[in-house]
């Protein structure tokens, strides 16, 4: 069985929004069967990196920067899972309200670090949640758990 971890910041309506639908394309019949965690970022672990086979990353861009909340999650997890969890899926989404350069600059720098295999182009984006928003959030994290099969 394939195990799927979600961490993500989501202080607000709108990013909730976007964690939900990435629950959503982590429930989809057609992938099968997969174990999956869903941590806030304050809550995730080390353990929980570790048992997981693919990664769905979320964050709010605050004064430019990932969240305080996902930079600890990296802190305290970072040197324990590098090693062991390089070359694994993930893909990530970012929403601002009006720039996101440090936070998309912050996530490739810590997941190249990571040695973590990009699968879906991130979905980056400031102002207001849309349909679109949301589906592109369900179909990268669904393709995050179809690359980890």
């Amino acid at each position: 069985m394939v195990s799927v971890l979600l961490v993500h910041h989501s202080p607000s309506k709108a990013t909730a929004q976007i964690a939900e639908a990435a629950q959503i394309g982590l429930h989809l019949p057609e992938l099968g069967d997969i174990d999956i965690t869903v941590r806030p970022a304050l809550e995730a672990t080390v353990d929980d990196v570790l048992a997981a086979d693919a990664y769905v990353l979320g964050t709010t861009a605050n004064f430019g920067y990932i969240s305080g909340a996902l930079k600890h999650f990296f802190d305290t997890t970072y040197d324990a899972v590098r090693e062991p969890t390089a070359g694994r899926p993930f893909s990530y989404w970012v929403h601002g309200g009006y720039d996101t350069t440090g936070a998309e600059v912050a996530m490739k720098q810590i997941t190249t670090g990571l040695g973590w295999s990009l699968v879906f182009d991130p979905l980056i984006f400031t102002g207001e949640v849309t349909d679109a928003h949301l589906e592109k959030a369900t179909e990268l994290a669904a393709t995050v758990a179809a690359s980890a099969q």
